[in-house]
């Protein structure tokens, strides 16, 4: 049975041609958080467990995965990505190039926390299938796996200034997913740890010590971009370094392009940290240079890398059009940001349609798009078959149809901090099970009192048959997960931009978000009779429990009882085009109307 399953839906899904299929098969129970978990038969009647056949797609090998398995199904062993990864060569190249270095604490897949790596790579393949030149400028992390690095050679040794001496950097060169990189190493301790972030060493001061040991290098190397864009506040003193330094020196063509990614990170600073990187901290210290509005009156006052940066850039970019209003509107730098109203702008982010691919994806059991989705049911079984939730035995007793078809799967898959809504997060855990769903949260924790309280969830659903709670980040199982998902849930107090939902579109799931930030210009509810065309989604407005329930009800309602509706959206939110070519142009755009022309 299990193989005749599988063989109707091969005649139609793509199929990767990778080894990694077959998987080999261990007894022993593995760890999926804080919580193991032997997942019981999905139904009372099912038939003792049966051995795992191989199945067939084409020539090749397959085996469903299983809990029992002693490595997890998304720790196998899977050709390099990078490989398949090229710059796109069939995009219209744009008339007038530019040279635009990113600098930048995250980058998409070597040195990723959040949504930030995603958009500096997916930003820069964009820009150089247009025809420009993009330099991505990263700290040389002690945890980035240099295999992953093609052509990686040391280019510079140099100085940089910090806390009254020189410091011996070094420089290497390297490309990263088709991306050109620069790796900007120090002889010291910064940047040395087993993390991107939360080292031994002083992290405020290490981006400082970045932020100049960038320009630096661009001095010593000679090298004249038309445009830095720098990101978030780890960066915020490049601007000031720039204008009040090195464009007194020999660095004078580039202009500053300052993204905020996130308007909650501050870059609080002491003005005496500031002065480390060679500039006088205490002229920055009023209110209109970098002067943090939060702390004036208080002994001590301090100065803001974010609010630096936005008033000595350029030109000033968010991740969305509605929370380039909602800043203006509300928060400490509301003033701050009216001040410079002109030069601020709201691009909302594209998704890295290269990396996320349902069609090619290498991380995928089998491969499906908008006109041939049959894999995305094939997804769906394996990470269902894969972690417990539904058992080896089950296709003794026939319930598969049901269960991959009948029973709603949810994603949440988010960092798990209080921006991200986690009441209404716990509560989808709730009234999912209520509804006689299932729901996979995939997440870390970076407080303590969160983690426990979601390691307590852990232990108590865990063990069952409808939700796995797995308290870690696994690029490789995040990928699964949208392609297995009917539903990605985004259910944010604020959201500046948001990737999750449209990745989980790009792959199928139809997303169920709060109407806030960048989801409320990426997702429009299906039960909005005035706008038909856009609709793609459920959205709810308020941050309370019932609100939720009220959009996961409806969701639920759609999947079960207006199939061929259902269908049709899934169809419709894998076409549309949430690309960076979409929206790159935007940038170019800016880019444009501040670049000086030599």
């Amino acid at each position: 049975m299990e193989c005749a399953l599988v063989g109707n839906l091969s005649n139609t899904c793509f199929l990767n041609s990778i080894s990694w299929r077959v998987v080999r098969q261990r007894k022993t129970r593995m760890l999926y958080s804080s919580a193991n978990f032997n997942a019981p038969p999905l139904f009372a009647h099912s038939n003792p467990p049966i051995e795992r056949t191989l199945a067939v797609f084409g020539s090749e090998e397959f085996v469903w995965p299983s809990p029992a398995d002693e490595i997890p199904f998304w720790k196998n062993t899977f050709p390099s990505r990078d490989a398949r990864i090229q710059v796109p060569t069939d995009i219209e190249k744009d008339s007038n190039p530019i040279h635009i270095i990113h600098v930048t604490a995250e980058m998409a897949p070597i040195a990723k926390v959040g949504g930030l790596g995603d958009v500096v790579t997916g930003l820069a393949r964009a820009c150089l299938s247009r025809g420009h030149a993009v330099d991505v400028m990263l700290p040389f992390y002690e945890c980035i796996e240099k295999q992953q690095i093609n052509d990686l050679a040391l280019i510079t040794e140099y100085n940089t200034f910090y806390d009254g001496s020189w410091v011996p950097t070094n420089a290497y060169r390297g490309v990263v997913s088709g991306i050109p990189v620069i790796f900007i190493e120090p002889s010291n301790e910064f940047f040395k740890g087993q993390n991107v972030y939360g080292g031994s060493y002083n992290e405020l001061e290490a981006y400082l010590f970045f932020s100049r040991a960038c320009l630096e290098w661009m001095q010593v190397a000679g090298v004249q971009p038309d445009i830095i864009h720098v990101h978030e506040w780890q960066t915020g003193a490049l601007p000031l370094l720039y204008w009040d330094m090195y464009q007194n020196l020999s660095l004078q063509k580039p202009r500053v392009v300052f993204s905020i990614h996130n308007m909650e990170h501050f870059g609080e600073c002491r003005k005496d940290q500031l002065s480390k990187c060679g500039l006088d901290g205490s002229i920055y210290a009023n209110v209109d240079k970098a002067m943090d509005d939060r702390t004036i009156g208080h002994n001590p006052e301090r100065l803001s890398l974010l609010k630096g940066g936005i008033v000595y850039s350029n030109a000033v970019v968010t991740v969305s059009p509605t929370y380039l209003k909602e800043t203006l509107c509300s928060g400490w730098l509301a003033s701050t940001l009216l001040r410079n109203r002109e030069k601020y702008f709201g691009i909302l982010n594209g998704i890295d349609t290269v990396i996320w691919d349902p069609a090619n994806d290498v991380f995928l059991p089998a491969n499906f798009h908008a006109q041939k989705p049959e894999g995305k049911k094939i997804c769906k079984y394996y990470v269902q078959r894969g972690l417990g939730l539904v058992s080896d035995g089950s296709l003794a007793g026939d319930p598969v149809p049901y269960i991959t078809d009948n029973v709603p799967l949810i994603v949440c898959i988010t960092r798990l901090v209080a921006q991200k809504g986690l009441h209404l997060i716990t509560q989808a855990i709730k009234h999912t099970e209520e509804l006689g769903g299932q729901m996979i949260v995939l997440g870390k924790a970076y407080d303590d009192r969160v983690q426990g309280e979601f390691e307590d969830l852990a232990n108590s659903h865990n063990q069952g048959s409808s939700i796995r709670i797995l308290l870690m980040y696994s690029e490789e199982l995040s990928h699964m997960l949208y392609a297995a998902a009917d539903m990605v849930l985004v259910p944010s107090i604020y959201e500046p931009c948001g990737l999750a939902q449209m990745i989980g579109m790009r792959y199928g799931a139809v997303p169920v978000v709060r109407k806030t930030g960048g989801l409320a210009d990426t997702v429009f509810d299906m039960d909005d009779s005035s706008n038909r065309e856009m609709a793609n989604g459920f959205v709810f407005e308020g941050i309370d429990e019932g609100s939720l329930n009220c959009a996961l009800d409806r969701a639920f309602r759609h999947y079960r009882e207006k199939t061929d509706e259902w269908n049709s959206i899934v169809q419709k939110v894998m076409e549309i085009d949430n690309s960076w070519n979409n929206t790159a142009g935007k940038y170019i755009e800016t880019y444009n109307s501040i670049r000086v022309r030599w």
